[in-house]
């Protein structure tokens, strides 16, 4: 058996680096398992989107909590996971639904890394949208939250986009602030 003696300052030394040596192995292990869980996420809002194309009705709603709220463009448009089936589901029947793909797409966690948010750009049949969101993990795997649509509009437009929208819109807000 060998012996060998460190001074204490040695032996800080040695503790030290062990534990940074264990922090950065961790800390990159982290960095890995975020880079999967993107990847898992990814895959999800994917295949999210090709379910509404394929009116998988049942498909397309697996991926959303029981308490998950959808906002689409319309400023009416905001539903509780009940409510946004029971609106959808006319489209789904029908086999009419949506065929949104995305060409873009950021997606960040919290520290827990237990919620993710994201948005993204999407090609749709309203030319481009944003997509944004909230996923969560439930139990070992991730749900919609929340989800929000919306159109884009380029700022080099948008004053001729006010005006056709204005009579529609004005009624609409001295209702919803008249209650």
């Amino acid at each position: 058996m060998i012996s060998i003696s460190y001074s204490k300052k040695t032996a800080q030394a040695l503790q030290l680096l062990l534990a940074l040596g264990f922090f950065i192995g961790c800390s990159n292990n982290q960095a890995k398992d975020l880079v999967n869980e993107k990847k898992q996420i990814s895959a999800i809002l994917d295949s999210f989107n090709i379910a509404a194309a394929k009116a998988d009705y049942n498909k397309y709603f697996s991926y959303f909590t029981e308490d998950a709220i959808f906002t689409g463009t319309d400023a009416t448009e905001r539903w509780n996971k009940q409510a946004y089936m029971i609106w959808a589901k006319p489209y789904f029947d029908k086999g009419t639904t949506w065929d949104f793909s995305s060409f873009e797409r950021h997606i960040y966690f919290d520290q827990t890394g237990n919620v993710a948010w994201f948005d993204e750009l999407l090609s749709t049949q309203m030319k481009i949208c944003r997509g944004s969101g909230v996923l969560v993990m439930n139990g070992d795997e991730w749900k919609i939250e929340q989800y929000i649509l919306s159109t884009t509009i380029p700022n080099n437009q948008l004053d001729s986009i006010i005006q056709i929208k204005s009579h529609t819109e004005d009624s609409l807000l001295k209702k919803l602030t008249d209650k």
